[in-house]
């Protein structure tokens, strides 16, 4: 059954893209009522990587978690939404400090736009010397939108020391951004700032606050298997017996 409801969001996915070619910098797709899913592009070991992001469109505007990986597409989302939906973003959420989730913060903050990020991002940006969200989120936190509201919760360390998620709970919708890895990653990629064992714990927490989602986003790569959270504890705990020398 998981199968075949992944199969059709794949189908709706594809019907729905607006008419970009695979090839475009910028990439919007409808992924359910007003919850959009857009992908950048960049360059990572020579090798050119995707990267998700979402976002909602309310009556007071538009929501966008997460900035563009690739720069020059920050201007261009912000024209491409107001093109399709005529209306402004309003607030930007970066889920941790690592430049294809943050790096866009400078530019939104400087439009006028507010800009969101755990108590935790804005240390390490700070050390970083990089540019820091106007708001900081000091604990898990419920946001009411127009007529919507989601979580915006901190789970533990996993990917990042940082890594913040977003739950819809009426809509059924995680945001994990790069917390969780797509359903066809082999490995758990970059672990520069990863603490894999705490990794484990903090899918747990995510399990028992977001059940039974309809919708899981990644940070990168394939985002239409719903399964991308139970193969992200699958790689966690294959990585974890690897380093035990366990098998």
């Amino acid at each position: 059954m998981r199968k075949l409801a992944s199969i059709i969001l794949f189908l709706v996915i594809v019907s729905n893209t607006f008419g970009q070619s695979k090839n475009s910098p910028l990439q919007i797709s409808h992924l359910t009522g007003d919850f959009y899913v857009y992908r950048t592009f960049n360059d990572y070991k020579g090798v050119k990587i995707s990267a998700n992001a979402m976002y909602l469109v309310t009556d007071k505007g538009v929501v966008l978690f997460d900035a563009p990986w690739d720069k020059t597409q920050f201007q261009p989302l912000l024209d491409s939404i107001k093109a399709k939906h005529n209306k402004d973003v309003i607030m930007v959420f970066a889920t941790h400090s690592h430049d294809d989730r943050a790096g866009g913060l400078g530019f939104y903050r400087d439009k006028g736009i507010k800009t969101y990020s755990g108590k935790l991002t804005d240390e390490i940006l700070k050390k970083k010397n990089e540019k820091r969200a106007e708001f900081l989120i000091s604990n898990d936190t419920v946001f009411t939108v127009g007529k919507y509201k989601f979580e915006v919760f901190y789970p533990g360390k996993g990917h990042a020391p940082d890594n913040i998620v977003t739950w819809f709970g009426k809509e059924k919708i995680l945001y994990g951004g790069c917390f969780v890895k797509s359903a066809e990653a082999n490995d758990l990629g970059y672990l520069g700032d990863a603490d894999v064992s705490e990794w484990k714990k903090s899918i747990a927490k995510v399990q028992l606050k977001c059940k039974n989602p309809k919708y899981i986003i990644p940070g990168h790569d394939d985002w239409t298997n719903i399964e991308s959270l139970n193969h992200t504890l699958k790689l966690v705990d294959e990585y974890l017996a690897k380093s035990t020398g366990k098998k």
